[in-house]
C-alpha cells in the first residue's frame, strides 16, 4: 500500500507509545477515574483498545481471534508498551507489504460468521484507537491534568516532517 498509509500507522503507534508513557505517570485513583460519554478508566480503556489492535491484526492475517487483553487484566505499563509496539508494528507491516485483503471472511465477536472489505477494517483500527486516546486526554482534562499532544502536528514536528521558515 502507499507509504502515507504506512506513516498513518507509524502515527499510531507513536501516539499509542506516548499516550501509555502519560499514563504511566497517574496514581492508581486517576488510572481508575471513570468519566460519563468516556470508554471506562484508563486502565480499561488501554486494554480494550490495545487487545482490539491485536484482534484487527488476527482479521487482516487470517487467523483466529486472539484472546481479549481485558481478560488477562492490568499487568503493568512495560506489558501495555510490549503488546502496543508488537501490535503496531504488525499493523504497519500489513500496510506496507500490501496485505489488506479486499474482502474478510471471518466470524466476529459473536462468533457468527461475517464479511467485509479489508479496508473496512483498516479504517477501524484507526479510528478506534484514536477515538480512545481521546477518551484518556478527556479524562486526563477533567483530571486538571494536561492532556497528552498526540496528534498529526505533533507527530510531525517529532519526526522533522515539518519544515518552517
Amino acid at each position: 500500500m502507499s507509504n502515507n498509509l504506512t506513516e498513518l500507522f507509524k502515527h499510531n503507534l507513536w501516539a499509542n507509545l506516548k499516550c501509555i508513557d502519560a499514563c504511566e505517570k497517574l496514581t492508581d485513583e486517576q488510572l481508575d477515574t471513570v468519566v460519563n460519554g468516556t470508554y471506562g478508566s484508563i486502565r480499561a480503556t488501554l486494554l480494550h483498545y490495545l487487545g482490539a489492535e491485536k484482534r484487527y491484526g488476527d482479521r487482516l492475517y487470517g487467523r483466529p481471534r486472539s484472546p481479549r487483553l481485558e481478560d488477562g487484566g492490568f499487568q503493568g505499563f512495560d506489558h501495555l508498551r510490549t503488546v502496543a509496539r508488537a501490535n503496531g508494528q504488525e499493523l504497519i507491516d500489513i500496510v506496507e507489504n500490501d496485505r489488506v485483503p479486499e474482502v474478510y471472511h471471518g466470524l466476529g465477536p459473536d462468533g457468527q460468521s461475517e464479511e467485509m472489505t479489508g479496508s473496512m477494517l483498516i479504517i477501524q483500527a484507526i479510528n478506534h484507537s484514536t477515538e480512545h486516546r481521546a477518551h484518556i486526554n478527556s479524562v486526563f482534562s477533567i483530571l486538571g491534568l494536561e492532556p497528552t499532544e498526540l496528534d498529526g502536528w505533533a507527530y510531525g514536528y517529532t519526526h522533522d516532517m515539518i519544515k518552517i521558515g
